[in-house]
């Protein structure tokens, strides 16, 4: 069963450690002309806010970049990483404690046929959205739709009411102090085939 999501009863107004594992198993429907296409959320990773988490985009406070972050919970916050690719996260917390949760993978069980369209025919079903960067171009989420609310008329999120078999471990790929063993807040649904592998940071070479 599936309830639609709404911030009405402050489900959001947590921090992302609290709602990131509550959000395995719901379900992000981004709504175009293209026509819409539905993911199921089975991977997750939690960012906390100024301060609090090294591996936070806002851990130094507020910035053009990571304002989305600050504002109201239920919102879209997106970036690029490694200058090409997309990435995007659902905004928790009361508004101004910048807390978010990265989607990280997910299968997608609606708009099959155009989510092969944005990432190639080829590609096997359980990679589609396999991935932080593929789930969005799967969904052919910009980066404009930064600060999209997720309960309006481009998206929609419905939170699974049955509690998932949850597996946790340290983020993946994050380096630096935010990657240590402190920070276990990567959430996914324990043997469930669209889940990435996990991956340890790899350290840049200096020139």
């Amino acid at each position: 069963m599936f309830t639609q999501a709404s911030n009405s009863s402050g489900f959001f107004d947590r921090t992302s450690v609290e709602v990131a594992p509550e959000l395995l198993g719901a379900r992000l429907t981004r709504r175009s002309d293209e026509g819409d296409i539905t993911v199921r959320i089975t991977e997750v990773e939690a960012y906390l806010g100024v301060g609090e988490d090294p591996g936070s985009h806002s851990f130094r406070g507020r910035t053009a970049r990571n304002a989305v972050m600050f504002g109201p919970a239920l919102h879209l916050y997106t970036y690029f990483t490694y200058g090409m690719h997309v990435c995007a996260n659902i905004v928790c917390s009361p508004e101004g404690q910048a807390s978010g949760v990265l989607l990280r993978a997910g299968e997608i069980v609606a708009g099959v046929d155009q989510a092969r369209a944005n990432r190639g025919e080829r590609i096997a079903f359980r990679d589609l959205a396999r991935g932080p960067a593929r789930l969005t171009k799967a969904m052919g989420i910009p980066l404009s739709d930064g600060g999209a609310n997720l309960a309006g008329a481009d998206y929609s999120l419905e939170l699974c009411d049955d509690a998932a078999d949850v597996g946790t471990s340290v983020r993946t790929g994050v380096s630096g102090p935010g990657g240590l063993d402190a920070y276990p807040w990567r959430f996914y649904i324990l043997n469930d085939p669209t889940v990435s592998p996990y991956r340890a940071s790899v350290p840049r070479k200096r020139a």
